[in-house]
């Protein structure tokens, strides 16, 4: 199956043309089916789209969690079958898709970011998007790739016959959206490490030139977080100032406090990009420092050479009459003056603490 890499590459093409667009992790799509009541749960990994379906006629919540995006004809025949449209699925299908919640009449369609840190030894991070149909009794979530993130939920559908099974599929949406938001604090962690680190580095004098870079990295990694983190904060504002009957208003406590989380992690990248922005002073305050250092020591031994310089200058001068070139001591008596003069400006430098 063809994939594009960049939305520009998908200029000239119809509206609704279904074709992924992002890096390509996998060839195929892994399809988990979790069907549960309060009293029972199911846990499948189907093949076909069929097995998906078959769950419409039961009185249950059916969560499918499809990993990988380039299996387009699946996506295409879920949209057929539960009347989703065609705008909607390529949406999907993109993988630059900016945070967002849209409403329609049977189905709500939810798009955010997960952050995940990247394994480096350098702090990187990795995004990776997340996208939601929630419909009456069925929530389809859209991944990128083949991971553990929504491992707790299954662990607490399996293990719970409380709230968890009892509520509709729109607690269900709460839980991921919990989930993705709370992976964020990891990457929020990392980074705390990664900027501690500078700050020693700073502070121990052993900051070079690659420390510049380092913290030139951070900020543009930050720029990029909080550009695909702040929207989340609208996203939930607009679920909670929705009417939809997809959405109980008992859920609309849970989702402000995933809308707490939200701005909890906004705060904390723009005070991080703050605490950038003022080690990168003191970066540049440090250098400026050592400059100052290396001029004060050529400015000493300068003076110390001016007036050494003055006399080998007088009695360089090619004049005939000069009485001290005819005296037996003259030439220790001049190399006298200079130590005298030397040892006199050290004492003076080390008086006034420039040594």
């Amino acid at each position: 199956m063809t994939s594009l890499r960049k939305p520009s590459d998908k200029l000239g093409m119809r509206p609704g043309s279904l074709i992924h667009v992002g890096d390509r992790h996998h060839d195929d799509s892994l399809i988990t089916v979790v069907d549960y009541t309060p009293d029972e749960i199911t846990t499948i990994t189907a093949t076909t789209a069929e097995e998906i379906f078959a769950y419409r006629e039961r009185k249950s919540v059916t969560w499918v969690v499809i990993e990988g995006l380039t299996d387009v004809s699946l996506i295409e025949k879920i949209g057929a079958e539960f009347g989703i449209h065609q705008l909607v699925l390529e949406d999907i299908l993109n993988t630059h898709q900016r945070p967002k919640f849209e409403e329609y009449d049977d189905y709500l369609y939810i798009v955010l970011k997960c952050l995940v840190p990247a394994e480096s030894d350098e702090f990187s991070v990795e995004y990776e998007q997340v996208s939601l149909i929630v419909l009456n009794d069925y929530v389809f979530t859209f991944k990128e790739k083949r991971d553990a993130l929504f491992d707790p939920i299954q662990v607490r559908l399996n293990s719970s016959k409380g709230r968890f099974r009892n509520l509709g599929a729109d607690y269900l949406t709460y839980a991921i959206l919990d989930t993705v938001v709370d992976q964020n604090f990891v990457v929020i962690d990392s980074l705390d490490d990664a900027i501690n680190d500078i700050e020693d580095q700073l502070l121990d004098s052993q900051s070079n030139k690659e420390t510049l870079n380092t913290i030139q990295r951070l900020k543009r990694e930050i720029i990029t977080m909080r550009r695909q983190v702040a929207p989340v904060r609208e996203l939930l504002a607009a679920m909670l100032r929705s009417e939809t009957k997809l959405i109980d208003t008992q859920t609309h406590i849970f989702l402000r406090d995933v809308a707490d989380h939200s701005m909890r992690i906004v705060d904390s990248i723009e005070s991080y990009r703050d605490i950038l922005t003022g080690l990168l002073d003191v970066y540049i305050s440090s250098v400026s420092n050592k400059m100052n250092e290396v001029m004060k020591v050529l400015t000493i031994f300068a003076s110390i050479f001016i007036p050494l310089t003055f006399f080998a200058g007088i009695y360089g001068m090619n004049f005939e009459y000069m009485p001290e070139l005819k005296w037996k001591w003259g030439y220790p008596a001049l190399w006298g003056v200079f130590l005298l003069i030397t040892a006199g400006l050290l004492v003076f430098f080390r008086r006034k603490k420039w040594l």
